[in-house]
């Protein structure tokens, strides 16, 4: 009977267990909810071997019983022919044969009161296992419905607890995204950009103006050269040298000149 009752301990023990209070207590609540998930099943299994044993010696102690009622019955039976027949032998004068058979009837009728006797006193203990079976039995099927809504809790707050977690990463990347804006970095870049065009417009202005000074210097060393030899050939006492003017024409005294007669 002690067994019996720790096994129904342990089964109220487990149905009413506070599923919420285990849950806030833990610091990985995936991981409690698991292992009571495990503990429960083994659990389960524990309590379903141990009732089942108890069903089977709820089963003996029934057959037994059964065979001591049967057994006091037919003793019973058995009493009743060997009285039977004493009496015939009796009637018939034959004390010997009758009272050989009223021996044999107190022996059957003692072999029937020894079998009540065991069934009388089997009745109490067996009402007793199958109210204690009755309650194993409710007890698991509470069990089992605990687990099962253990294990559908347990779905439900795994799948919620990556559904926050993931939002907390999508919330967590927002949140950068509003530190560092990108437009900031986008803006940092073109102004980069910007400079780096400016630079190779620079460079292209100082390579035109430097042609350009080039172009000048050799001018100015073709009028040098001219300035040189005027200067030349007047300190030689020669005529000045031939330059042109618009028009093609020459500026020699001759030919001006002559130009002028025949324009007039």
């Amino acid at each position: 009977m002690t067994e019996k009752q720790s096994i129904l301990g342990r089964i109220a023990q487990l149905t009413r267990a506070n599923l919420n209070a285990l849950i806030d207590r833990a610091e990985d609540p995936q991981k409690m909810l698991d292992q009571l998930v495990r503990d429960f099943t083994n659990s389960i299994v524990e309590a379903e071997d141990a009732v089942a044993v108890t069903i089977g010696n709820l089963r003996l102690a029934e057959q037994d019983y059964a065979e001591d009622v049967r057994d006091a019955r037919d003793w019973g039976q058995k009493a009743i022919a060997a009285s039977q027949t004493a009496e015939q032998a009796r009637t018939q004068g034959d004390d010997t044969k009758a009272a050989r058979f009223d021996n044999l009837a107190k022996i059957a009728i003692g072999k029937q009161i020894d079998h009540e006797g065991q069934a009388r006193s089997a009745e109490p203990m067996i009402t007793s296992q199958r109210q204690v079976v009755e309650q194993l039995k409710t007890g698991l099927t509470q069990m089992r419905t605990k687990l099962d809504d253990l294990k559908s809790r347990r779905d439900q707050l795994v799948a919620r607890s990556k559904t926050a977690e993931a939002q907390s990463k999508v919330q967590g990347a927002i949140s950068s995204i509003n530190v560092l804006d990108p437009t900031t970095e986008i803006s940092r870049f073109e102004e980069q950009v910007r400079r780096e065009e400016a630079r190779v417009a620079g460079q292209a202005e100082i390579q035109a103006t430097s042609l350009e000074a080039q172009f000048a210097e050799l001018e100015d060393y073709s009028k040098n050269a001219e300035v040189e030899a005027r200067l030349a050939a007047l300190k030689s006492g020669g005529d000045a040298p031939k330059h042109l003017e618009a028009g093609g024409l020459s500026t020699e005294p001759g030919q001006e000149q002559q130009q002028g007669q025949s324009i007039y």
